[in-house]
């Protein structure tokens, strides 16, 4: 065997496990980014939007006072990540002052990779008998016209990614509103 062979075979040899080398370096960074990139979940975000007010009665009387309304509000879940986000029958609290006066079954759902879903959500809200030791600061927001309200919700689901993994998430919503006695409407909601 000539040793010219030899050499060239060698330079073969080498170029070819360069090769494969470079290939797995190439792979790994591949599944590197696209763990980082793709795989990476976040939680959604649920906010509350489009709130319209109907039937609203507010009474100011020293003894008991009160209010009700109808709210009719939308709920959107912005889901950023690129698996689908299923989940599962949610409570939405409307509260006075930390006292819970409405509630309403936000149902179960998915919301589509990097989309928002909204859906529509009626609240049935009464202060009738709950109100107690707040009753004077009551009566001193019917009086003045804004009756301050605050929403809460938690959305707790899977973020299902290539129907192989599947990783718990959860959307939180906190949001406060101003509900104007006098214009039936409600203003400065903002959602954290």
């Amino acid at each position: 065997m000539k040793s010219g062979d030899q050499t060239s075979r060698r330079k073969r040899n080498i170029k070819c496990w360069a090769f494969v080398v470079a290939g797995v370096i190439a792979h790994t960074i591949i599944v590197l980014l696209f763990v980082l990139l793709v795989m990476r979940t976040g939680n959604p975000k649920v906010r509350l939007g489009g709130v319209t007010v109907e039937n609203l009665r507010a009474s100011s009387s020293s003894s008991s006072p009160s209010f009700s309304t109808k709210l009719n509000a939308q709920v959107s879940v912005k889901n950023r990540n690129f698996g689908h986000f299923k989940f599962k029958n949610s409570t939405l609290t409307i509260s006075y002052n930390g006292t819970p006066v409405g509630k309403a079954t936000i149902v179960e759902g998915r919301a589509r990779a990097r989309s928002t879903k909204k859906f529509n959500v009626t609240i049935l809200v009464s202060s009738n008998n709950k109100i107690s030791r707040n009753s004077d600061q009551l009566s001193s927001d019917i009086d003045s016209g804004i009756i301050n309200l605050s929403s809460h919700a938690k959305l707790e689901g899977k973020i299902h990614l290539f129907k192989i993994f599947k990783k718990k998430k959860s959307g939180e919503m906190n949001c406060t509103m101003d509900v104007n006695t006098s214009l039936k409407q409600i203003q400065n909601l903002t959602c954290k």
